[in-house]
């Protein structure tokens, strides 16, 4: 029977696998830097898809209702994708700045005559998506500067 008491555990620091799991959960966690970005990312997405219902603009902006349907999934797919993939995901986080830019300005550009409602909604939609994607690229960008650095 094998001996399973306590006495002689051993400190985990000394077992010589410790340098080889470090380094395994820096490269599985290594795009986790702005893990609690990816839930705001998600919530920002999903208030944009449903803005129309929300505010009721459903029936004077039929072109704005899909766009920001569109554009809502869009935000929570790549908020998904933070969460599954960060690593490769956050590469993207650049997009998501170009879309809050996109989401800023398109109650002028898709929708016609929006009213004020509408067009606060969407600049703050987009500054939020705009100001989350900055966060994102800069994390991206320290990860990547921590990875070089680590190789040489």
């Amino acid at each position: 029977m094998a001996d399973v008491s306590h006495s002689h555990k051993e400190d985990l620091a000394t077992h010589p696998d410790v340098p080889e799991m470090r380094a395994r959960y820096d490269r599985v966690l290594g795009g986790r830097d702005v893990a609690l970005v990816d839930g705001p990312v998600f919530l920002v997405g999903l208030f944009c898809a449903i803005s129309p219902w929300v505010l009721h603009f459903t029936s004077s902006q039929p072109s704005l209702v899909v766009h920001n349907v569109i554009m809502g999934i869009a935000l929570g797919l790549l908020a998904l994708g933070f969460t599954v993939m960060p690593g490769r995901m956050y590469g993207l986080s650049w997009a998501m700045c170009a879309m809050g830019v996109w989401l800023i300005i398109s109650p002028w550009v898709v929708g016609s005559s929006p009213d004020n409602g509408v067009i606060i909604t969407n600049v703050i939609i987009g500054g939020l998506t705009v100001l989350l994607g900055l966060v994102c690229t800069a994390a991206a960008a320290r990860a990547a500067l921590k990875s070089r650095r680590a190789r040489t």
